[in-house]
């Protein structure tokens, strides 16, 4: 049940989104939203599961429409200085897209131990990699010190209301494939697809409610809603690290606080399976933050039953030791 006495306030409005999607549209075609009656089997209780493929992005993960969108409102100036972001990976891959496309130097704060294979994938794409910090949290500030330094523009992940207009874009899409949606229900990290859900659906679908999952490791943002207060945590403990963050964020908290119609935690083990599920159902690769909504839905099946639900599978973007573990019942 959502916190009552808590007004929303918006970081961004349904003119944004619109004109994100104005700018990004030359660069991307709309993803699939797809029906699966062997997915709708397995879910059950009368619920018609629409999955939107977001794992089929040029880089694997919605966070091409967040940078896309970031890099296309930039002013001359901040085109010639560059950006700067910290990431784990997808936030990185849709920034340095963008700027390959548009000719902007782009400087991506990775931690120490992030995973090699999305290293490599951010550099093929152009991008300055700098190792820095244990995790994404303190990465960012890492990143932040870079911009007084080097005198780089900065671009959160969440914190940046291009990024939640680009994600935004998102719902826009889903609303015109199909218009007869009860409830959409998203992955939380830092929240851009949320938020951007949110303000869509006040505007255009009001009766649409939005949910969210997260990582039972990772939930300082589902604490914080339930107990109606920001909380941070000193470390997370999750392999889905696309929704890895141990805090809340200012542009994202106040809309998700009020807009939200439900927030569940998901374990690993529900995540992984929700892996193995769309793998089998989709034939399509996820990663443990794309199948964070099915493992949240199973959990909110009796609140859905009868419903038309959409399922964001947000990306793509899962190590090859990782998903071997998942698909083979190791993880």
């Amino acid at each position: 049940m959502r916190p009552a006495g808590l007004a929303a306030r918006d970081a961004i409005s349904i003119a944004d989104v619109h004109a994100a999607e104005h700018r990004i549209r030359p660069y991307l075609t709309p993803t699939p939203l797809r029906r699966y009656r062997l997915l709708d089997d397995i879910v059950g209780h009368e619920i018609g599961v629409h999955v939107k493929h977001e794992n089929l992005q040029p880089t694997g993960s919605f966070k091409v429409r967040n940078g896309l969108s970031v890099v296309t409102a930039l002013s001359v100036e901040d085109r010639r200085r560059g950006l700067v972001a910290a990431t784990k990976g997808n936030h990185g891959q849709g920034l340095a897209y963008a700027g390959a496309l548009l000719a902007v130097p782009v400087t991506l704060v990775v931690p120490g131990d992030n995973v090699p294979e999305k290293n490599a994938a951010m550099a093929a794409l152009g991008a300055e990699l700098v190792p820095g910090g244990r995790d994404y949290d303190t990465a960012t500030a890492v990143a932040a010190q870079l911009t007084a330094v080097r005198g780089l523009r900065l671009a959160h992940s969440t914190n940046d209301p291009g990024v939640l207009a680009g994600a935004g874009t998102i719902t826009l899409e889903i609303l015109r494939q199909q218009r007869n949606l009860d409830a959409i229900v998203v992955a939380v990290g830092g929240g851009s697809q949320a938020v951007g859900a949110i303000v869509v659906a006040r505007s255009l679908q009001p009766r649409l409610k939005v949910y969210a999952v997260q990582a039972s490791g990772a939930a300082a943002c589902h604490d914080s809603w339930h107990a109606g207060t920001r909380l941070a945590y000193d470390r997370v403990d999750t392999f889905a690290d696309g929704i890895a963050t141990r805090t809340t964020y200012d542009l994202s908290f106040p809309t998700l606080r009020d807009g939200l119609a439900g927030f569940v935690t998901v374990s690993d083990a529900e995540i992984a399976e929700a892996i193995r599920v769309l793998h089998r159902a989709t034939h399509t690769t996820c990663e443990g933050a794309g199948a964070a909504p099915l493992a949240g839905l199973m959990k909110l099946r009796p609140e859905l039953a009868g419903r038309q639900v959409a399922l964001v599978l947000s990306g793509a973007n899962i190590d090859g030791h990782t998903l071997a573990r998942v698909l083979s019942r190791a993880l």
